[in-house]
C-alpha cells in the first residue's frame, strides 16, 4: 500500500507556524506522506517568530521534501492526482477570503483550487483576528463548499481579542481522517480554553 499522500499549504498567521509544525511531525509520525506548500508572504517575510529561511528548512528537515512555493510548482497537483487531501493550515483572514470568493493567486490557494478539481477534500484551520467579523462571512461561504472542511476552532482570546479565532490544531489529525471519508469533524465551535484572556 501507498502512502496517503498530503498536501500541507502554511499561510500568513506565522505566531501559529510552530504548532503547525508539531502537526506536521505527528501527521508523518503516523505514516503519512507531507508536500509542504508555502503562501508567497510565508516565503518571503522574516518575522520575530522564524525566519524565512528556518521555516523551509524545517518544513524540508521534517518531511523530506522541499517545500512548493511557486503557482508553478502547485499547478500540476490536480492534473497529476499528486494528494489525497490537502490542508491549508493556518489559513489566515486573506486566505479564506480569497478562498471564498474563488480567487487562487498564491501557491497555497492554486494548490488548494488544483487539487479541488479531482473532488478530493480540502481541510482549512482558521486563525485570524477578525473571525468573528470581517471574516466570519467567508468562514460561512467555506463552510458551504463542496469537499471543503473546517478544522474546530474556538475563540483564543475573549477577554483582550473578543473577534479572534484559531483552528485547535491538535485537531488536525482527527479532522483529516474525517475529511477523508467526506465528514466534518465535530463540533466546529469549542468553548474557549478557561485559562484564556487573563
Amino acid at each position: 500500500m501507498s502512502k496517503t499522500k498530503i498536501g500541507v499549504a502554511l499561510t500568513g498567521s506565522f505566531c501559529t507556524f510552530q504548532k503547525v509544525f508539531q502537526v506536521i511531525e505527528s501527521l508523518v509520525n503516523r505514516g503519512y506522506e507531507i508536500q509542504p506548500i508555502l503562501s508567497f508572504h510565508s516565503i518571503s517575510e522574516d518575522t520575530r517568530f522564524q525566519t524565512k529561511e528556518a521555516v523551509f528548512q524545517t518544513l524540508f528537515s521534517l518531511t523530506g521534501h522541499a517545500p512548493f512555493a511557486t503557482l508553478s510548482e502547485v499547478e500540476p497537483i490536480g492534473p497529476k492526482k499528486m494528494l489525497d487531501a490537502y490542508v491549508i493550515a493556518p489559513a489566515s483572514g486573506a486566505t479564506m477570503g480569497k478562498l471564498a470568493h474563488g480567487i487562487f493567486d498564491t501557491p497555497a490557494l492554486l494548490g488548494a483550487k488544483s487539487h479541488l478539481r479531482n473532488s478530493r477534500p480540502v481541510l482549512v484551520a482558521p486563525s485570524t483576528n477578525d473571525g468573528l467579523s470581517t471574516a466570519a462571512e467567508n468562514i460561512g461561504k467555506i463552510l458551504a463548499m463542496r469537499n471543503v472542511y473546517i478544522v474546530p476552532f474556538r475563540q483564543d482570546d475573549p477577554v483582550n481579542k473578543p473577534r479572534s479565532i484559531v483552528a485547535d490544531f491538535d485537531k488536525i489529525p482527527e479532522a483529516l481522517a474525517a475529511a477523508l471519508v467526506g465528514e466534518q469533524a465535530q463540533p466546529i465551535l469549542l468553548p474557549p480554553l478557561k485559562n484564556e484572556g487573563k
